[in-house]
């Protein structure tokens, strides 16, 4: 009986790996396929799922898992996770901001990267419920600078909740840069915080248009909470390569794709 059980457990084992390099290779599993192509249940096949969910290795949706968004650290663990690809990603957005309009920054480190990449005599109003982008803007002498107040959300270093999220029905913005943790075709544009998605969302709406930061890890992984659907936003800008085959699945979704290079 105990080699059984230790058999079933190695087997089990393989399972999940099998499951997770799948994931890496398809960008999302469903349930039902795999049990059938394993010859197991549904059942056991949900099981390692939430195993895997449990150990950060997939987001579980309904019918089966994509995969998990790197990003849902803290702030400090996401200040060096893929730097130079957010660096590309905040430069093209910098270019989208003209002299003289309104902007709102979401928080977050390529949002934050966004403020350091701004030319020093850029003229331009930025309100942003993140202290650490109003900081990072205290040498712009030329940019007027609104922070949003609220409760402090240290995970993401934001305000979020009701005071801040009133503040913010104040506000009519020309461009809104919005951060997320995954953009997925199927899942929409989502974070790990369903408070901070919230907020997300009510910025969205004070904004004219809304572009969204994507470095290159966020390309094809979700997190628990949607922000919004790709409908909503106005573009993404990745530095992901063009032919990545997500990015082929969001522009047939009808998402505008904006290149670093473009």
């Amino acid at each position: 009986m105990r080699k059984n059980m230790e058999e079933c457990g190695v087997l089990a084992a393989q399972r999940r790996d099998l499951l997770v390099n799948r994931l890496q290779r398809d960008g999302r599993l469903v349930a039902k396929d795999m049990a059938a192509e394993l010859g197991v249940t549904e059942d056991s096949v949900r099981r390692d799922l939430r195993e895997l969910a449990a150990a950060g290795l997939c987001q579980r949706v309904y019918g089966g898992a994509l995969p998990v968004s790197p990003a849902v650290v803290d702030y400090a663990a996401r200040s060096v996770v893929a730097v130079e690809s957010k660096q590309r990603v905040a430069a093209a957005a910098a270019r989208l901001i003209q002299p003289g309009t309104t902007v709102l920054l979401d928080g977050g480190t390529t949002t934050l990267a966004v403020a350091r990449a701004l030319p020093a005599d850029l003229t331009l109003t930025v309100v942003t419920h993140s202290p650490t982008i109003a900081a990072a803007l205290v040498d712009h002498p030329t940019v007027e600078v609104y922070v949003l107040g609220g409760k402090l959300f240290k995970h993401s270093a934001v305000t979020c909740g009701a005071a801040a999220s009133e503040a913010a029905q104040l506000i009519q913005a020309d461009l809104f840069l919005l951060g997320v943790t995954g953009v997925h075709p199927e899942a929409g544009l989502t974070t790990g915080d369903p408070d901070e998605a919230a907020m997300k969302r009510t910025l969205a709406g004070r904004a004219a248009d809304t572009y969204v930061l994507a470095s290159s890890e966020k390309i094809g992984a979700a997190s628990p909470f949607s922000v919004l659907p790709l409908a909503s936003v106005t573009g993404i800008i990745t530095d992901a390569p063009p032919e990545h085959p997500v990015l082929t699945h969001l522009r047939r979704a009808g998402a505008l794709i904006l290149g670093t290079t473009d």
